[in-house]
């Protein structure tokens, strides 16, 4: 029986957190073994807003060595940069003709960054979601891994889908999400209520991949709690219920054990050990980071190797489109 495909992706804008590695790369590792997983870089996606060209080639290569360093195995999965691959541009174009700017206009994230990036307000950061569903459907994906923020872009690919299949016959997987509750939204350590992201302006709201030790332990104790003083997992300490999250994925621990753990001690010896199991945890990613992304002729044959693989299933979806459009094969 044929595996199951997964598609999912992620921008190469600076270094990955402990948010980006809980709420996708680990799931991304537990996947490859059942389905049939593409993991991209999207650099395409990242140019929506400006970049240092060096930095962002630079960037690439240290997503690709962390997609590795935490298991993504390039035996089981396809690895590749996006713009590698042509026939993502090339479809998109074609679905932006069948997508609505009413539409594009209702998504929730370009109406946050319009706002933000008003210098900025270019072509490309209002029809990115049409890009995005043209990763996903490009591969036939049967799911999406995605967290609550992604849900309206999936949609989005999933209306274009069904619109074109209606229009030119079935072509298209409908895409349906992958979600993984507990643990998929990681929050700031500074403001629990908003997710944990490397943009924030208070580098103590984040925990980076490669953060070392001290670091580690000096943001954990700075982290947000609450006046209650004893340690529960309820709505009502969101800052508290967060890392109580943060120290279950990372362990393996349930919550109810951390909580009858810690029940009768303080919020600073919670913490103090949150930060060991958060050390422990990266600290075999980070050494295999490091080899690896000293490493140049590895990762350029791994990208090769995963551009080519990718190409070969993108190009088949590609050839059907151009087909019903009604465009002459090249021959």
């Amino acid at each position: 029986m044929e595996k199951k495909v997964v598609f999912s992706g992620v921008q190469p804008s600076g270094a990955l957190t402990l948010g980006n590695y809980i709420g996708a790369l680990r799931n991304f590792v537990e996947l490859q073994d059942e389905y049939d997983c593409n993991y991209c870089i999207v650099d395409l996606h990242a140019i929506t807003i400006p970049q240092v060209p060096k930095d962002l080639r630079s960037h690439t290569l240290d997503v690709l060595a962390m997609y590795l360093a935490c298991g993504i195995d390039p035996e089981k999965s396809t690895i590749f940069i996006q713009s590698h691959v042509p026939a993502h541009t090339e479809l998109a174009w074609v679905l932006n003709t069948i997508t609505y700017m009413g539409q594009l206009n209702r998504m929730t994230q370009y109406k946050e960054k319009s706002k933000k990036s008003e210098e900025n307000l270019n072509a490309g950061l209002f029809s990115y979601p049409v890009l995005m569903a043209a990763d996903i459907l490009l591969y036939q994906a049967d799911y999406v891994p995605v967290g609550d923020d992604q849900k309206q872009h999936l949609e989005l690919a999933r209306d274009v889908a069904i619109r074109f299949n209606n229009k030119y016959s079935d072509t298209f997987v409908v895409p349906e999400p992958l979600i993984k509750e507990f643990g998929a939204r990681i929050m700031s350590l500074q403001e629990p209520t908003s997710k944990m992201s490397k943009s924030d302006q208070d580098k103590n709201s984040f925990i980076l991949l490669m953060d070392d030790e001290e670091t580690i332990r000096r943001k954990i104790k700075r982290a947000v709690t609450d006046s209650v003083g004893k340690v529960n997992y309820t709505d009502e300490q969101p800052g508290l219920k967060n890392l109580i999250n943060i120290y279950s994925v990372l362990s393996g621990k349930s919550v109810e054990d951390i909580v009858n753990m810690y029940k009768e001690l303080s919020y600073g010896e919670f913490k103090d050990d949150l930060g060991e199991v958060v050390i422990n945890a990266l600290k075999p990613i980070q050494d295999r980071y490091k080899e690896i992304r000293n490493n140049k002729e590895y990762l350029e044959a791994i990208y090769a190797e995963g551009a080519s693989k990718a190409e070969k299933k993108a190009i088949k979806t590609l050839r059907k489109v151009y087909k019903k459009v009604g465009f002459i094969p090249r021959g």
